[in-house]
């Protein structure tokens, strides 16, 4: 009897971050960590799991379109779907209707990801793999199939990122190995939130060298003052040889970027992530001549593979950050990972947030082993928020993500943790369920 997908469940979960004031930054200063939440089912029992990021209101918004997609969905044949990944993806960027509404951006492009990662989940699942090993065991054909060129040949064409996978495939093998015994580098903006004071500050900045990490981030871009202040404070708890990156979350326009920054140089700063509007490609541009050593970083709000295409088109950025559920979902990053590959730019993934280390690392892992083939001016962002209310969270030693092993993308909350922290009706939230 043929499997189908039966159903696209989506729940609103929400975390009172604010509390503390973790994730705190210049354009998110009380920020509660919140996901729309996806559940896809068949009929055969099977499950997957996916999740779109917010940071509080609106993520009603994130939720009702997840169910707008829902019925291009619900009633496809599980196998189908899973022969045909590509297809699936373009299925739901590429509705007409919805498709208005961007296209390939915003809250619907938001809900794909959820629900295409979903699939994936699915997919590693019944495969038995985590999602990074399912991808770096597939074929450079099959991978290419993947991803839709209509927007990118003008950049990257189809015999191009076959020949990216087919250089990488002889080492795949020695590189797993390689990931699975020393894990992924990775960077954290713990220390970092703009709500915490000097002395949580450096106190947080010396554990994470203690911890073995070698970069450190700090949000700026709210008071120039203070934000010197709180550099030269990083600076000297860290010391010279630990990198310092900052990022200013969209607050400045070009100007203003290239002045303010100016005030943080002499505390090396190694790169600026997001210094103006994430749209504004050829303000990055000029932004990264300007601070030229300083390093120009972008990514976690470029909402698809075309800006993408873009931004290493115009020379704008030297890290390109790209997000688990800003585009839609696994499918398009892998374009995203083969058009950074081309032009040569390392990939630093953003993370934080609901779930979105425990799905990028998956990201970032099949890139080493399949299509860079480096870890080279690499890491993945570590945030230390949220991970205990995942059935697979990450695992972090000496400053390295280890890689996962469970099968799937290891977005799947614990039961206790949905039912708690579910908006407006959880107990967390004032309401009675899981009570």
């Amino acid at each position: 009897m043929t499997e189908l997908i039966t159903a696209v469940d989506a729940v609103d979960v929400r975390f009172p971050t604010s509390l503390e004031l973790d994730g705190s930054d210049a354009m998110n200063p009380e920020p509660d960590y919140s996901a729309a939440y996806v559940t896809i089912r068949t009929s055969a029992g099977g499950e997957g799991y996916g999740l779109a990021f917010t940071v509080g209101r609106g993520n009603d918004v994130e939720v009702a379109a997840v169910r707008a997609l829902a019925p291009l969905v619900v009633g496809l044949p599980v196998e189908e779907v899973l022969a045909d990944l590509g297809g699936f993806s373009r299925r739901l960027t590429g509705d007409s209707q919805l498709r208005w509404l961007g296209p390939d951006k915003g809250a619907i492009h938001m809900a794909a990801a959820a629900v295409v990662n979903a699939v994936w989940d699915l997919y590693g699942r019944r495969s038995g793999k985590p999602v990074w090993r399912l991808l770096s065991e597939l074929s450079p054909e099959r991978l290419v199939d993947l991803v839709d060129f209509r927007y990118l040949q003008d950049a990257l064409t189809r015999d191009e990122a076959l020949e990216i996978l087919r250089r990488a495939e002889p080492g795949r093998a020695r590189r797993t190995a390689h990931l699975l015994e020393h894990g992924y580098p990775a960077y954290t903006t713990t220390p970092g939130w703009l709500g915490y004071d000097d002395e949580k500050l450096v106190r947080l900045a010396k554990e994470a060298v203690a911890e073995g990490f070698s970069q450190i981030k700090l949000k700026v871009g709210a008071d120039r003052e203070a934000d010197e202040r709180r550099m030269r404070l990083a600076r000297e708890a860290v010391g010279p040889d630990i990198r310092i990156a900052v990022d200013a979350n969209q607050a400045w326009g070009v100007p203003q970027a290239i002045e303010w920054m100016a005030s943080l140089t002499p505390y090396d700063p190694y790169w600026i992530e997001e210094p103006t509007s994430p749209d504004d490609i050829l303000g990055h541009a000029a932004i990264r001549r300007a601070l030229a050593p300083v390093k120009v970083a972008t990514g976690e709000h470029t909402h698809n593979q075309v800006m993408f295409k873009q931004l290493l088109q115009a020379g704008a950025l030297d890290v390109l950050q790209l997000d688990a559920s800003r585009t839609a979902g696994v499918t398009e990053n892998v374009a995203v990972l083969l058009l950074a590959a081309k032009f040569g730019v390392p990939v630093c993934p953003h993370a934080g947030g609901v779930g979105l280390c425990e799905m990028v690392q998956h990201l970032a892992m099949f890139d080493y082993v399949a299509v860079s083939g480096t870890t080279e001016d690499r890491v993945i962002e570590y945030v230390d928020h949220l991970h205990e209310h995942f059935t697979d969270p990450v695992r972090i030693r000496e400053g390295r993500y280890l890689a996962p092993v469970t099968p799937g993308i290891s977005a799947q909350l614990q039961a206790r943790s949905l039912e708690d922290h579910r908006f407006p009706d959880g107990p967390v939230w004032g309401g009675e369920a899981g009570g």
